[in-house]
Formats: C-alpha cells, sequence, structure tokens
C-alpha cells in the first residue's frame, strides 16, 4: 500500500510550503481540509492564507521561527474558515522547516495537516490551542515581563526581575544564569536553591557534560521533560542535579548579536511536556532576558569607567587646615557616563597659605570632563608657583582659550568656556582674596545662620579672550563664620534662575550651623533630594545639573551666637547698578529683623545715601553695615564712606522737587544719624534699633 493511501485512509493531508517562492503545494487531503478542491496542486500563499483564521496565520511564523532556532518540528492548530469568516473546522500541522537558502534565510516547509476532532464532555481530554485565554495570558505575560526587564539597570536587578516572573501554567521553581569566561562555565546568579547547592556548578570547563554547558557550545536550546531524558543525555552531571528534586528542565541560551553569551536554565517540579506554545514563551523570555543583561553589563561598565574618571578628578580634601574646616560635595547629573565639567580643589601653596577652587567647564560630556581635568591641573601648576589669584585666573584662561583653539573648525565640539573661583586662604587671620572669571557670587554664613550673598569682583569666565583681568576682592572671615562656594547647578537645578534658587536654599544654610558635613549633604538633597520635587522653579527648563559645593568654616569659641553680622560692598562709579546688589545684601542681613518697615527704611536709606555720593562726588562708594547684640534688641549700624571732603547739607525741597530729600528722611526714619569726617573724604552713617522700635521721642518710627 502507498504512503499516500495510508495518509488519506486517516484523513491526513500532506503540504509544502515554500515562502521564498511564496507557493503551497497541497495533496488532495490536504486541499479537502482546506476547503479547496480535492486534487492534489500548487496553490499561491494568498489563496492558502485565506482558508485559515488570520491570528492563527500570524502565529505560524512565530512557531516556525522557533522550530527553525531550535531545529525541531514545528507543531500548531490551525481554524479552518469560510470565505464569512465562519469556523469550520481545526486542523493540527506538524512540519520540519528546511533550508532553502542559507544567505537569504528563505526555508521551505514540509509537513502533515490533520483535522483535529473536539473531545466529548466528560472524556477529560485535554485541549490545547494557539488561540483562547491561554495565549491572551501569554502575550499578557510577555508585555509585563519585557516591560519590567527593559527598566532594570543592573544585574543584580535583571536577576531578581527573572526571578519574579509567574509564567502561564508552567511557572518554574528553580532558576540560575550562567555566564561564559574565556573557557569556563559560571554562575552569574540563581534562585531557588539552597545557599551553597550551587557550588558544583559555579565554576566548570566548557568540554563538560552538563546541558548549560552544551548550550553554550551549540547555541541551540535544550528541553528535558523527564528525569529519564535528563540521566540518558547527561549520565556524569545527573547525579549533581538528582538531588533538587526537580522532574523538567529547560536549558536556553542567552544570545545578544548573535553571540551566546551563557544559559538561561528553568527548572520545574511537577512534569512539563515543552510544547511549541511552551517552548515559545521560554525562548522569547530568553531573548529579553539575555538583552536586559547586556544592557545592564553595559551600564555597569559606564558607571565603573565614569566612578572611576570621578575618583581620578576629584581629589580629597588633603590635610586638615589649622583653625579652620572644610566639607565638599560633587554630584554629577549630566551625561550618560555621569561625568561631567564641574570641579573642586584645595592647594596648598608656597607662602603656607590654601587655595580653594572652584569651578563648572560648558557641557555634560566626555569632552567636558576632560577639559575639565587639563583645567584643573593648569591651575594647580600657576598656583604652585606662587602667582596671585589675579594671576592664576589670567594663565588659566590663556591656557584653556589654547584647547579651544584647535577645535575651531569642529562645529560638533565647538570652543568651550569655564567659570571658576579661585580664593587664596590664609588660615591665621582668615583673609580670604577671592578672584572670580563668571562665576557665581561666594555665600557668607553668620555664627547664628544668617546668610548672605557676598558680591565680588569679577571678569570674564575662562576661555573667553586670551588676555584677560581679574580684579581680587577681600574677605574676612570672623571666627565663627563660614563660606559656601559653589556652582550653578546647586542653584538653578530644577528649573530656578538665581533669585529663586537663592531662596531655596537660603533656609537650609540657616538650619545646619553646626556641622559642615550634614550642611553639604542637605544642600544636596534640596536639590537631588525627594524634597526637590516640590520645590520647582519658575522656568520650564527643568534640566539637572551637575553640582559642585565647597563649604569652608573658620573656628572660633563656642558661645559666639552674640557676634556681630556685618557685609560690605564697593559701589564704583562706572557701576550704579551695585546699588541693587547693596540693598539686597543688606536685607539679607535684616533677614530675621523683628521690624519689615524698619527693614524697608533701611534699604530706603541705604540708597539715598550711595545714590549721592555717586551723583555729587567722583569717587566711588563703600557701604559697610553691622548688627550688633541678641534677637530682638540688636542695633544696626549702616555707613556709606567716599573721599570727598564736601559735606552734606539739609535742603528744603519743593513739592516738586526730584532731589534734596535724603537727610529729611534720615531724620524721619533713623534713631539716630550723622556725618563723620575722615583723614581722606567722610562717612554718613545711620543707626535703627530693633527693640525699640520708636524714634529717641517714643514716637514710633515711621515705615515707608
Amino acid at each position: 500500500m502507498r504512503t499516500e493511501d495510508v495518509l488519506a485512509a486517516t484523513a491526513t493531508g500532506l503540504w509544502r510550503w515554500d515562502n521564498r517562492a511564496g507557493t503551497v503545494t497541497l495533496d488532495a487531503e490536504a486541499a479537502r481540509l482546506l476547503e479547496l478542491p480535492a486534487e492534489a496542486g500548487v496553490h499561491r500563499e494568498s489563496e492558502v492564507r485565506s482558508r485559515f483564521h488570520p491570528v492563527d496565520w500570524n502565529e505560524i511564523y512565530a512557531v516556525i521561527s522557533l522550530a527553525v532556532a531550535e531545529d525541531t518540528v514545528a507543531e500548531t492548530r490551525l481554524r479552518v474558515v469560510d470565505r464569512g469568516g465562519r469556523v469550520l473546522r481545526t486542523v493540527r500541522s506538524r512540519s520540519k522547516p528546511l533550508p532553502a537558502d542559507a544567505e537569504s534565510g528563505a526555508y521551505c516547509i514540509v509537513g502533515t495537516l490533520q483535522e483535529v476532532t473536539k473531545a466529548q464532555p466528560g472524556t477529560g481530554g485535554a485541549h490545547t490551542t494557539v488561540t483562547g485565554d491561554w495565549r491572551r495570558s501569554r502575550e499578557a505575560f510577555l508585555l509585563d515581563a519585557g516591560r519590567a526587564l527593559a527598566e532594570a539597570r543592573s544585574t543584580t536587578e535583571v536577576l531578581r526581575v527573572a526571578y519574579s516572573l509567574s509564567m502561564p501554567g508552567f511557572s518554574p521553581d528553580g532558576l540560575a544564569v550562567f555566564g561564559v569566561a574565556g573557557e569556563r562555565l559560571t554562575m552569574v546568579g540563581q534562585h531557588g536553591h539552597n545557599m551553597g547547592d550551587e557550588s558544583p556548578f559555579t565554576d566548570m570547563p566548557l568540554e563538560t557534560d552538563y546541558p548549560a554547558t552544551e548550550v553554550v557550545r551549540t547555541g541551540r536550546a535544550i528541553y528535558l521533560p523527564t528525569p529519564d531524558d535528563y540521566r540518558e543525555r547527561y549520565p556524569a552531571t545527573w547525579p549533581l542535579a538528582r538531588r533538587f528534586g526537580r522532574r523538567s528542565w529547560a536549558f536556553l541560551p542567552l544570545i545578544v548579536a548573535g553571540r551566546t553569551m551563557g544559559t538561561w536554565m528553568a527548572g520545574f517540579r511537577h512534569p512539563v511536556s515543552f510544547s511549541p506554545d511552551e517552548r515559545s514563551v521560554l525562548t522569547t523570555v530568553a531573548r529579553m532576558l539575555a538583552q536586559a543583561l547586556a544592557r545592564a553589563g553595559i551600564a555597569e561598565t559606564e558607571r565603573e569607567l565614569s566612578q572611576g574618571l570621578q575618583r581620578s578628578m576629584m581629589p580629597s580634601l588633603g590635610p586638615d587646615i589649622p583653625g579652620m574646616t572644610v566639607a565638599a560635595r560633587y554630584v554629577p547629573t549630566g551625561g550618560g557616563l555621569q561625568v561631567g565639567g564641574d570641579w573642586y580643589d584645595m592647594i596648598p601653596l608656597p607662602n603656607g597659605r590654601i587655595a580653594l577652587v572652584i569651578g563648572d567647564v560648558q557641557g555634560h560630556d566626555v569632552r567636558a570632563a576632560g577639559l575639565m581635568g587639563q583645567l584643573r591641573i593648569a591651575l594647580r601648576a600657576y598656583a604652585s608657583e606662587g602667582h596671585r589669584p589675579d594671576a592664576v585666573l589670567s594663565r588659566a584662561s590663556r591656557f584653556l582659550s589654547g584647547l579651544t583653539d584647535a577645535y575651531e573648525d569642529d562645529e560638533e565640539a565647538g570652543a568651550r568656556f569655564a567659570t571658576c573661583l579661585y580664593a587664596e586662604t590664609d588660615p591665621e587671620t582668615g583673609v580670604l582674596e577671592i578672584a572670580r572669571a563668571g562665576h557665581p557670587d561666594p555665600v557668607l554664613m553668620t555664627p547664628d545662620g544668617t546668610a548672605v550673598i557676598r558680591q565680588t569682583a569679577g571678569g570674564l569666565p575662562l576661555g573667553i579672550e586670551a588676555d584677560t583681568d581679574y580684579p581680587t576682592t577681600r574677605v574676612t572671615l570672623e571666627p565663627g563664620e563660614t563660606i559656601m562656594l559653589c556652582t550653578d547647578g546647586l542653584i538653578e537645578t530644577g528649573g530656578h534662575d538665581l533669585a529663586t534658587g537663592w531662596v531655596r536654599l537660603r533656609p537650609v544654610l540657616e538650619r545646619h550651623t553646626d556641622d559642615l558635613e550634614k550642611l553639604a549633604d542637605a544642600l544636596v538633597q534640596a536639590v537631588h533630594g525627594p524634597a526637590s520635587h516640590y520645590t520647582t522653579g519658575p522656568l520650564a527648563d527643568r534640566r539637572e545639573d551637575d553640582v559642585a559645593v565647597l563649604l569652608l568654616r573658620r573656628e572660633g569659641p563656642t558661645a559666639h551666637r552674640a557676634a556681630p553680622r556685618r557685609t560690605a560692598l564697593t559701589i564704583a562709579q562706572a557701576e550704579p547698578e551695585r546699588i541693587s546688589a547693596a540693598r539686597r545684601q543688606l536685607r539679607e542681613l535684616l533677614h530675621d529683623w523683628a521690624d519689615p518697615e524698619q527693614v524697608d527704611a533701611a534699604e530706603l536709606l541705604l540708597s539715598e545715601m550711595a545714590t549721592n555720593v555717586l551723583v555729587h562726588t567722583d569717587g566711588d562708594a563703600l557701604m559697610v553695615a553691622q548688627a550688633t547684640g541678641e534677637q530682638g534688641d540688636r542695633r544696626l549700624r549702616v555707613e556709606v564712606s567716599d573721599g570727598s571732603d564736601e559735606l552734606p547739607h539739609k535742603r528744603r525741597p519743593g513739592e516738586m522737587a526730584s532731589s534734596g530729600r535724603g537727610l529729611v528722611l534720615m531724620e524721619m526714619l533713623a534713631h539716630a544719624w550723622g556725618v563723620d569726617p575722615r583723614g581722606a573724604g567722610k562717612s554718613i552713617w545711620f543707626e535703627l534699633h530693633e527693640a525699640a522700635g520708636t524714634d529717641p521721642d517714643g514716637l514710633r518710627a515711621p515705615g515707608l
């Protein structure tokens, strides 16, 4: 009897699908099952496809791809429909993919079609199908698994996600991930085993007769449905696996970019037949797991590289400074390598002083980090030669300008600039000589928690012009006072400008007045911690920036709460806008003054005195403000000095006059005021008494 007659007698048809030619060859029985004329012939692929349910036809591609990858038989069930889409019958296909063209990946499918009879109620027959609830459950599982694995950022997280996966209908109770190190198989991680049980599998040669090593050597999955299958195929390692009490095993290759990087083992305490649908799920999970492990490995390598760069570029603060305390923080948040252009440094100088440096190179990429490293080394070299702060910055600007000139023709790289603040510190006297190149001003904090932005003279950022001058400003730290140097990331991260960013930081500075390390941590948390999400600024751009902060405190006696607060600022004839900065400094000095109307009055009187100097003299004005005494009973004295010998005199301005009211306001708003001649020039001053809140005659000093 011919084979065709036997197949026809059992209602089994033959088919051959050539995906390169786009044709399907059917015998008479196969054509009948597909509701085509019951005769052998060659049909177009589109004609045969129209006879299957569209969902099932799409499933064929996944099943065949799995069979091609594993070199196994493809088995699935397909619903045959009429032209109206009504299901006529279900057929089972068992077929073998045969390569037709290795270069193009084309293949031919040769197999059988057989009608599936529905199980009668009560027979207990199992009905597995690629359609229905199982497939929907499988698709939902794969979506969830893919999302969870995509979000994992480290190998530990990837393994944790893999161990938590609950596969539809056949969840494994034991998992292991193996990697390859040279010619040996190593265990990356495991779940479902007691501590120490995995020791025989942690390190073995790839030649070992073990399923995981064979998967690495061949790149093909191995399924062991029963313990007998395991024992027959791998007798050497069966005694090691037997003690775990499992009934079925699946070993799948972890392949990335065509390279097998390891093996994923799933063990089951219940029998699993590893149907094509189950193999498809396991294969898909293995592919996602391999991609996730590869991404995690790259991310961990980048983190290790960035941390190494960060450690090499961010030096330690070095030896302690006698009489002073230093704390610093650096938080890179800009680029993918977590390395940016911000830096800080502390440099011992030949004259016994200490230089504090903080800066920010434009950009957040690797080139910014490289320029930062070069610039930091150059600054250390210039400082170690004994140059003054202004000369150090001038030389550094010339150095950076020469570096960036090499990139003039490179549009992507472009020229870069850097901001920098250089402070030469005398530990014995607390005097700081500060030169600033486009960098934010330092912040001065008194022992009682008052924080004031200390205005300093400055020049252009480094690298803008090769020859640039940088004026210096002298600041004296009294015992117990702290100065903060920071980059703009501490102020502006989260959509803030300089004004709103300062409002966010000021309460932090006032709350942490004792421990510099705690203050440094609190500043970083205010910008990048959970609370920062509730203090976003007014700007639409909320990108994060690198943060560098350097804190220096001059130690003093513990009983320093009544230490005077003071601030000073020079207002040059060519810089009338600094009157606004002087008003802001005075208001910050009086941030906790009891009477806000007195604060307004002090700000108005300062404006009057400073403006008179700029209008009626040819020299600069020096503003000095000091508040003394305990809170609630303090005295404010504000002086404005100039080099002119001409004394002010009181006038009687008319109703429409635009000037002449300065001394009138002094009499109305101040508790005391006066003009003191100096050796060269004069000083005009006023005082306000916090506790009194009244004028000398018992009348309240009027507000504005």
